[in-house]
């Protein structure tokens, strides 16, 4: 009978010293936001566009950074995590992108109140680490234009752009995804402008 009162005194307080052990910390991280231009010396498009909704694989719409281990290989680092959801840091970024090059009336998200010329929307499909012979980032978008009158497309632009990460360190696989992004918008950012640029210009 001591020997098993002893036991089970043994096993609590072992699973006592177990317990207060703390637990691993998660760490979160963001994308920067770009410093703001000056006016557009092209002048300001007379349109106000909205930034609709983007699409992503659930696992891109949790906060957990994402790597890709293979073909077929996806899986998340369950320490290391997004401040959002990457789809909401795609938008905001886009958003605020446009926002900031200054060749808009105004440029707001869907779901508030103003009312849009034009729908800006689009499709996240990745947004991750790659493991291979070397580390890399991979991001992989596609943006459309549309009239939100007769919901057709007028412009639509896909990008899908593979970045070396310099180390292997989290932080750097961050910064790498941040440059990796800014690229991507850049280009939908200029390819809008093309369009409006050709739509406003004089027939002859």
């Amino acid at each position: 009978m001591r020997r098993m009162i002893s036991f089970a005194m043994i096993s609590l307080l072992a699973a006592g010293l177990g317990s207060c052990g703390s637990a691993r910390p998660v760490r979160y991280y963001t994308l920067q936001l770009p410093a703001a231009p000056g006016p557009s010396a092209a002048g300001v498009y007379p349109f106000t566009l909205l930034v609709g909704r983007i699409q992503a694989p659930e696992i891109l719409q949790e906060e957990p950074i994402v790597y890709r281990t293979g073909p077929n290989g996806i899986d998340t680092y369950p320490y290391h995590h997004w401040v959002e959801p990457p789809v909401q840091l795609v938008r905001d970024r886009l958003a605020r992108c446009l926002r900031d090059s200054g060749k808009y009336r105004s440029v707001v998200q869907l779901g508030s109140s103003l009312q849009g010329d034009f729908v800006l929307r689009g499709k996240l499909y990745d947004f991750e680490e790659v493991d291979a012979e070397r580390i890399e980032t991979l991001v992989t978008m596609e943006f459309e234009l549309v009239d939100p009158k007769t919901h057709t497309a007028l412009w639509t632009h896909y990008y899908s752009h593979r970045d070396p990460v310099p180390g292997k360190t989290i932080p750097e696989v961050v910064t790498a995804l941040d440059h990796n992004l800014e690229q991507g918008l850049s280009e939908i950012s200029a390819g809008l402008d093309a369009y409006f640029s050709a739509r406003l210009s004089p027939k002859r």
